[in-house]
């Protein structure tokens, strides 16, 4: 099925696709789910993130989404946020930097008093045939961004989370299954995976449940900024299923993770990956 070949700078901007990615704009309807609840949800401008946003809203959440710099695409989401009749908080800036990670938790507790549910979702790669293109820059952005930004954030967040509050951290099939082109990467998803299930531990007598989702091949920002154009225009091909998925496809699962209905599953790992096992 496959993408027409496309390239863009990092981090990708989601409206300058083609196609533009389904993050659920049009057919996600909300049933009342997460009425009341507060969540901050990281790279929440575009893929994955803001198609969970777009979903919290409609389950009856107040979100602040972080972002790095894609200004017009975040203000599309809080746009969407606020037709949900729910309150958006929008903060830019670098997750590799802790400070800012403390920051963001802070403009949540001021917003909104407490955090209910958060979505460590933003994340850093780039395609390399060998190890000795990567620099130990971005090895070390790399990490910083996906993994470093996690403990950071739920370090913060956990004085202001309730019982019943839950983490889900966004890993991938990569953890279990590598891509040799995406080393860097797929070691911190690796990584977000067993601290989800540390953590899982670590907080359920706080009742505090933690997650992780493992995505497949999904139609993001990142597939035009950081693969190649080959890669891109195959981009899903090779799964069970037979294509990429939209962010859309992956909403549910957050939602399912973040609601009472999820009530009893901590330290899991749901895979939503389009065929693709994770062992």
């Amino acid at each position: 099925m496959g993408f027409p070949e496309q390239q863009q700078e990092v981090p990708g901007v989601q409206s300058r696709m083609t196609p533009v990615p389904d993050c659920g704009e049009q057919s996600y309807r909300g049933s009342g789910k997460l009425t009341g609840r507060t969540a901050v949800i990281t790279g929440g401008d575009s893929g994955i993130g803001r198609a969970v946003a777009i979903a919290f809203a409609r389950e009856g959440a107040d979100i602040l989404i972080s972002y790095l710099d894609e200004h017009d695409d975040a203000a599309e989401v809080g746009a969407l946020i606020e037709e949900a009749g729910r309150r958006a908080v929008l903060v830019p800036g670098d997750l590799s930097d802790p400070a800012h990670c403390r920051a963001v938790i802070d403009r949540a507790v001021e917003a909104f008093g407490r955090i209910d549910v958060l979505v460590s979702n933003a994340a850093y790669q780039m395609t390399h045939n060998t190890l000795e293109e990567i620099s130990d820059e971005e090895f070390d952005y790399t990490f910083k961004v996906n993994i470093q930004a996690y403990f950071h954030l739920v370090k913060a967040a956990l004085p202001h989370m309730p019982a019943g509050g839950s983490i889900i951290g966004s890993s991938s099939v990569n953890s279990d299954t590598p891509s040799p082109t995406l080393a860097p990467y797929a070691a911190t998803k690796a990584a977000i995976a067993n601290f989800s299930a540390s953590l899982a531990q670590l907080l359920g007598d706080k009742g505090i449940r933690v997650n992780s989702v493992a995505p497949g091949p999904i139609w993001t920002p990142l597939i035009p900024s950081t693969m190649p154009n080959e890669k891109v225009s195959a981009f899903g091909d090779d799964t069970p299923l037979g294509r990429a998925g939209q962010p859309a496809e992956l909403a549910p699962a957050y939602v399912l993770l973040a609601s009472d209905e999820g009530s009893y599953i901590s330290g899991a790992r749901v895979a939503v990956t389009g065929g693709r096992p994770i062992l």
